[in-house]
């Protein structure tokens, strides 16, 4: 009689490993089970999904573009998005976001009649006023 199954032989992806990642500003760091052979850009991506999803603060998006993976022993450089999590040696790494100046700039568009709501408000209670 067999008790257990027999585990199939299933081919390794790689060593799996426990990181932290650090978000400046946040309470405490992430931690996150990843593959050694796994893409920064993809552990950026999986630590803004999983920041969203616990619902920490401060607010930060999800374009994964305005955001670098820094590991704080090894240097002052950012991770390349298409480096290994594994090529730092480290299991522990900060997320920040990008200076404004690196950031691509969308222009915005300009506002119909160029005045706030404020504005609009004002003019009508002195219309109201006036009218009178």
């Amino acid at each position: 009689m067999l008790l257990y199954k027999q585990k199939k032989d299933v081919p390794s992806k790689g060593r799996r490993i426990l990181i932290s990642v650090t978000v400046l500003g946040s309470a405490g760091p992430i931690r996150l089970i990843v593959n050694e052979d796994e893409l920064a850009a993809s552990v950026i991506s999986t630590a803004l999904k999983t920041y969203a999803r616990e619902g920490r603060l401060p607010v930060l998006g999800s374009d994964m573009k305005n955001f670098v993976l820094y590991c704080p022993i090894s240097g002052s450089e950012a991770l390349n998005p298409w480096d290994t999590i594994g090529y730092a040696g480290v299991r522990n790494f900060m997320l920040f976001k990008k200076p404004e100046s690196e950031i691509e700039k969308v222009p915005e568009s300009p506002r119909k009649g160029g005045r706030s709501w404020k504005c609009w408000f004002n003019k009508s209670l002195n219309l109201k006023i006036f009218s009178q």
